[in-house]
């Protein structure tokens, strides 16, 4: 997943994104502890989406919470 798909998601998109991604990074490390993985790589690449979506999700807090303290 590319960042810039990521940030065209909304929010609710995210959190819902970060949950599958979850759960398909679980489902990869019990296969792989049963039978290994033909491209073991793929676990590295589920942590690095699930980080990607959690930096954007973060990101657009911060901006949430600086633009409201600007207001005040």
């Amino acid at each position: 997943m590319k960042s810039t798909e990521i940030t065209q998601l909304s929010d609710l998109d995210l959190k819902e994104r970060v949950a599958s991604e979850r759960e398909a990074l679980q489902e990869l490390r019990f296969n792989h502890s049963i039978a290994g993985l033909e491209k073991p790589y793929q676990l590295r690449e589920k942590r690095r989406d699930i980080a990607r979506i959690l930096t954007e999700i973060s990101a657009r807090t911060n901006a949430a919470k600086a633009a409201s303290e600007e207001q005040k």
